[in-house]
């Protein structure tokens, strides 16, 4: 990684959250513990929510989370769910209304990867990532609707019955060879996300999503831990930054705020450019 590049990214200031503007209300964060979802979790906590910050793995890291908010004054609960289970995510929401008293933020964010080529790739490999990306966010939202359907508008933190933040990815719209499981997964938040839109928007439901481009997580490790590896990423980026897992939370800050309130149906893209097609900036 270059110098340059390095110091660039470590003289940003790290999140930018309002305090107080989501304060009173009740989040509720999956695949929490690290990376993307921690800096979510954390976020929302900053800008005043309480938090249920879910694990499936990594327990310890889940209540270091947790530390964190209650550090700073805030209040979080950590709580065990295998997204892809029905029965797990149904006592992962009850959990968190009984701690919380109900749920006003819904940011569906676990995932993973499973990557081979297409002639390589395993019925498990694509099942695993379809069941966690995208049948594990369709899990979570339908019981997070089911509360805000039930108690309705809470006039007194938000003009909505509820706001939900779908993580999907850049890759809803840049194919990915090598990893058609993870790309499929993110297509198909994109549909579901804009489907749930418009079914959920007369009851005063939003939903949305982010759209991550490169984010410096451990999922992506190899791609920005040498200074060869994250030359070779800043090709694809034309804002020649890699992301952090801030921006992606500063981002569902705001679209859980009411802010935001007359925005749903889309994919904001946090991605510097990526989406641009940065490889048609010299010619096409």
């Amino acid at each position: 990684m270059t110098t340059q590049a390095t110091t660039f990214n470590t003289d940003l200031p790290k999140q930018r959250t309002i305090p107080d503007l989501l304060a009173g209300q009740k989040a509720l964060v999956t695949g929490a513990n690290s990376g993307i979802g921690r800096a979510v979790a954390i976020g929302l906590a900053r800008a005043g929510a309480e938090v249920a910050v879910n694990y499936v793995v990594g327990e310890e890291e889940a209540n270091k989370v947790v530390a964190e908010i209650e550090a700073a004054g805030g209040r979080a609960h950590a709580i065990y769910a295998d997204v892809s289970n029905e029965d797990d995510v149904k006592a992962m929401t009850a959990k968190a209304i009984e701690a919380m008293g109900t749920l006003d933020i819904l940011v569906p964010n676990a995932g993973l990867q499973r990557d081979a080529a297409a002639a390589e790739m395993t019925l498990e490999q694509w099942n695993k990532v379809i069941s966690v990306n995208l049948t594990g966010q369709f899990l979570c939202i339908r019981e997070a609707v089911k509360e805000f359907v039930r108690r309705g508008v809470r006039a007194d933190v938000s003009v909505a019955a509820g706001k939900i933040v779908c993580m999907s990815s850049v890759h809803e719209v840049i194919p990915w060879a090598g990893h058609i499981n993870y790309a499929a997964s993110k297509g198909g938040v994109h549909m579901m996300m804009q489907s749930l839109a418009q079914e959920l928007a007369p009851q005063r439901i939003r939903v949305n999503a982010i759209g991550p481009g490169a984010i410096r997580t451990p999922i992506n490790t190899e791609a920005w831990n040498t200074p060869e590896a994250y030359t070779d990423l800043m090709r694809l980026v034309p804002y020649k930054r890699i992301g952090e897992p801030e921006d992606i939370a500063n981002a569902a800050v705001f679209l859980a705020s009411d802010m935001a309130d007359y925005i749903t149906g889309i994919t904001l893209f946090v991605d510097g450019g990526m989406t641009c097609y940065p490889g048609f900036a010299t010619g096409g």
